[in-house]
């Protein structure tokens, strides 16, 4: 099997070669049964290196040359048991890593579980403040209510008031102002009517007394379409007269800085006639 070949360079070295022909190693058998493989090994195993070991080399007394490690003879493997232990390895690490998935799968479904859990949960804590705000909401909406309502009312019978206290006032005025005028012009002795006095008359003879108490509701209607009319033909006239108003401020303004300007002009003709 081994074919040894020293050869010393530059002296007088010694050539050995093995003495044994070399052997064809043995074919192996295939075979087609389910140990076919083991069969082979058991054939390579039994293989006689005694060739191997009959090959001897000498070299020089101070160097031995190195031989190949000797199987005993008649021992045997058994690949068989060998294939066992492996297959039976191969299952308990098959099966610890079948239990390591399913306990990792369990925990992991079971924090699925959790996570639901506090899905829900959460889910129905939103409901619940959602359902709390909507009613806060509905009692606040129904409190603003009322108390607009309140104050429609109040203010409604506030204005009703008014309006009868006033409708009483021009009743009564209209009536007994004339009359009152003319008793303190009567205490006054005949004094001298002063501008003020003037507009109270002209405004207590064009203030008309309603009366409204016995009229139906034709007459009623009547009566407001006709004082409706007066109150545009007052604000008609109120408008004529600021309009009147603001010309004549604007006329008397303008003249007013036409003489501003004329006696400048004519307090330097004299200035400058006294320097002569």
């Amino acid at each position: 099997m081994l074919y040894i070949m020293f050869r010393a360079v530059g002296g007088g070295g010694t050539e050995v070669t093995d003495p044994a022909p070399r052997r064809a190693r043995p074919r192996l058998q295939t075979g087609s049964s389910a140990n076919g493989e083991a069969e082979r090994i058991e054939e390579l195993a039994s293989f006689s290196f005694s060739e191997v070991a009959k090959s001897t080399v000498t070299m020089s007394d101070t160097e031995e040359v190195p031989t190949a490690p000797k199987i005993p003879d008649g021992e045997k493997v058994d690949f068989d048991d060998i294939q066992k232990k492996r297959q039976n390895k191969d299952l308990i690490e098959l099966q610890a890593l079948i239990d390591a998935h399913f306990e990792c799968r369990k925990k992991e479904e079971e924090e699925l579980i959790a996570l639901k859990e506090r899905i829900e949960k959460r889910r129905a804590e939103r409901a619940e403040q959602q359902r709390v705000r909507a009613e806060k909401e509905k009692e606040r909406q129904a409190r603003r209510e009322e108390e607009r309502r309140i104050k429609e009312e109040a203010d409604a019978k506030k204005k009703a008031d008014e309006e009868a206290k006033k409708k009483s006032a021009l009743s009564s005025m209209g009536s007994n102002y004339s009359s009152h005028l003319q008793r303190a012009d009567q205490k006054r002795g005949g004094k001298k009517e002063t501008e003020r006095e003037k507009k109270k008359k002209i405004l207590a003879a064009r203030r008309k007394a309603l009366n409204i108490d016995h009229l139906n509701e034709d007459k009623l209607k009547d009566k407001i379409n006709e004082l409706h009319e007066w109150m545009c033909q007052l604000e008609s006239e109120k408008f004529d007269h600021m309009e009147r108003l603001k010309r004549q401020k604007y006329e008397v303004t303008t003249l007013r800085k036409r003489v501003e300007e004329l006696s400048k002009f004519s307090k330097k003709g004299a200035a400058a006639r006294r320097r002569k």
